[in-house]
């Protein structure tokens, strides 16, 4: 069920009006409703799914209490483990099976032994295994690493691995900060859900205006690379760049908007990256909810930055490799993950990876000429990088490249949408203006209400007007 689909525009006011009218009496009763109606919203994909959600909650569930439970720490480890082992070996297997065996395979011909009709299944990669997997797993560490007391709500726990705002594509939540919302009865707030219905309204309009009208663009450039100019495929690459982030981005404020009408304030997951000064800034702002998670549970506990240069080298390429590798089973988004690493390294040894911590020319109608530079200069490497992300392969993303950076880059594009340059002109705007807040409609000094439901208006406009023929959100493969 997509958030732009006509069963999720049911479905949602259905949830809402029996969630607070008739469900809203208890925590328990919520948590109960919402278990029932996320079940519901991961079924609709495949009602198999949910075999693999349920069990992966209740190893979590068991095993937390187990952890905390054990004074003994080779008791602690070893039940850490069992969560580590089932929840990785879970997604190794949907996820990876078959990118290892044909990477076997193609190792041996490489050094000419053959291996002929190499086993490949056709598995089914659940919807949104690679977010919940991750959700579970910080419940289990937090708890070993005593951040944490385990829930003995069971419906609290199946409730929050399975909310189905941010259930398939993030953000990803931490237990801490989003289990004990589920133990406590929720009121309902007009302010919080009237925030939540703005950012549902941003949301959409990245989407369905934004990103799938880029994608029409981009799917023809890049699947015809060869036909056009180097000038053609920067354009498809930076139209890759709006549509990633639109689609995504898109999908994060929907959710977090859906969950503010329930009650339950989710992580930001996106700060308007592309007004980042530099890579380091640019990762602080995009996907914050995975950034954060492999930076507290995977780079912290290698060392860090305390353990001298080579081992800190050594460690952001772990990171980021493991980032790529997370997308999605494919040697491009490695490709992708290295080149970012190598992006990242500079600033770090030069120690300038935090020296853009603060909200850009915050009292500033126009960002100065210093800042222009960093901007257009980061948002050029990123959108060179996205060329691997968006690639087939890499031979594909390696020829584009060559294409792009040859003399034809200085030729007029054949192509040149100026619908949607203009579309993407009007968010920039919208959300520069709104840089300092924590999503583009959040409300602000301006108190004009006729000017405000002229905003929203336009917007719904926009979305009925210009809105491409659905498509699923990018992040869902992953």
């Amino acid at each position: 069920m997509l958030f732009n689909s006509l069963e999720f525009f049911i479905f949602l006011p259905a949830v809402f009006i029996f969630y607070w009218f008739l469900a809203g009496h208890s925590a328990k009763l919520q948590n109960s409703f919402l278990l029932i109606a996320s079940y519901f919203f991961y079924g609709w994909w495949d009602w198999r799914f949910l075999f693999l959600i349920a069990f992966s909650s209740l190893v979590d569930y068991l095993i937390g209490t187990q952890i905390y439970n054990s004074k003994c720490l080779s008791k602690r480890k070893f039940f850490l483990l069992i969560s580590i082992f089932v929840n990785i070996g879970f997604l190794a297997f949907f996820k990876y099976f078959n990118f290892f065996i044909q990477s076997f395979t193609d190792a041996f011909s490489f050094f000419g032994h053959p291996i002929s009709d190499p086993i490949l299944l056709n598995i089914i990669l659940p919807i949104g295994i690679s977010f919940y997997t991750f959700q579970t797993l910080s419940y289990t560490i937090d708890i070993y690493n005593k951040r944490l007391e385990p829930t003995k709500d069971l419906i609290a726990f199946f409730s929050f691995v399975s909310f189905f705002p941010q259930l398939v594509a993030g953000p990803i939540e931490r237990a801490k900060n989003l289990l004990p919302q589920f133990h406590v009865k929720r009121e309902f707030s007009y302010l919080l859900a009237s925030d939540g219905m703005r950012q549902i309204l941003w949301g959409l309009f990245k989407k369905i205006v934004i990103a799938d009208n880029c994608a029409i663009y981009v799917n023809d450039i890049f699947s015809n690379h060869t036909d056009y100019s180097g000038s053609t495929l920067l354009l498809g690459a930076t139209l890759f760049a709006f549509q990633i982030y639109g689609d995504f981005s898109g999908y994060s404020d929907i959710a977090i908007g859906t969950s503010k009408l329930f009650g339950f304030n989710l992580k930001r997951n996106f700060a308007f990256p592309y007004f980042s000064r530099d890579i380091a800034e640019f990762w602080r702002r995009w996907h914050i909810s995975l950034t954060t998670w492999f930076r507290d549970y995977i780079y912290i506990p290698l060392g860090g930055s305390r353990a001298g240069p080579l081992i800190n080298i050594r460690n952001i390429l772990i990171i980021f490799i493991v980032s790529g590798f997370w997308h999605g089973a494919n040697w491009t988004f490695i490709a992708w993950g290295m080149l970012n690493a190598l992006y990242f390294i500079p600033l770090m040894l030069m120690g300038k990876n935090k020296q853009h911590v603060d909200v850009i020319q915050e009292n500033s109608t126009l960002p100065n000429l210093i800042d222009v530079i960093k901007i257009g200069t980061t948002f050029l490497m990123v959108v060179i990088a996205w060329v691997f992300f968006r690639a087939e392969s890499l031979n594909h993303a390696l020829s584009y490249l060559s294409t792009i950076f040859s003399i034809s880059l200085f030729s007029s594009p054949e192509i040149w949408p100026k619908k949607i340059l203009w579309l993407i002109l009007l968010m920039t705007a919208i959300e520069w203006a709104q840089r300092d807040k924590l999503h583009a409609l959040e409300l602000t000094k301006l108190s004009n209400t006729a000017a405000r439901w002229s905003i929203y208006y336009g917007l719904i406009f926009l979305i009925w007007q210009y809105g491409a023929s659905q498509q699923e959100f990018i992040y869902f493969q992953f």
